[in-house]
């Protein structure tokens, strides 16, 4: 075994990306205070060939230096948009036919391994503020709540890798199915 090179990876260029068919599903950061989950966010999306990231109320927006420490790049790639209004954005999502699911731990939560996204479906995942989790209302208006199952001390998973989890797990059922 070696590692492999820049050039043997055959990623795609800025150009191509943006004209690739993307994966039917976006993500939607809501009051994320850091900027490096931000930018993380952004490069997970970009690997996953997410169709776009929504950036709602306190988000920050690139260009950002501190952003970029994470994104690298992938800012450029990856189609993006700034809503003030979390509520609003997921009305119009829901009246384009989108499944809006938070990633929230609630009562009743679907579980992660549990979840079988359908052929065709445009699905939104909500992610919320780094110590509040998702906004209640948001909860509500979703159509469930996906929850990452966990099994030691800890309640929470940094935002960054949750989301690495979710579009792991969304691309690999939609791509990896028999």
């Amino acid at each position: 075994m070696r590692k492999l090179q820049m050039d043997e990876l055959n990623r795609l260029s800025v150009e191509d990306f943006k004209e690739t068919n993307k994966n039917n599903f976006c993500i939607i950061l809501d009051d994320v205070r850091s900027m490096n989950n931000v930018g993380s966010a952004f490069r997970t999306a970009d690997a996953f060939l997410t169709d776009k990231i929504y950036l709602c109320g306190i988000t920050a927006k690139p260009p950002h230096r501190e952003i970029e420490k994470t994104a690298l790049g992938s800012t450029d790639s990856v189609s993006w948009e700034y809503h003030e209004s979390i509520i609003e954005l997921i009305e119009q999502l829901k009246a384009q036919d989108y499944i809006v699911l938070a990633v929230e731990q609630v009562e009743n939560s679907l579980k992660l391994n549990d979840f079988q996204p359908k052929t065709n479906q445009k699905y939104a995942f909500v992610f919320g503020n780094e110590v509040f989790g998702v906004n209640e209302k948001v909860v509500e208006m979703a159509d469930n709540c996906l929850e990452i199952p966990q099994f030691g001390t800890k309640h929470s998973l940094n935002i960054s890798v949750t989301v690495g989890i979710i579009c792991w797990d969304f691309v690999s059922k939609m791509t990896l199915r028999p």
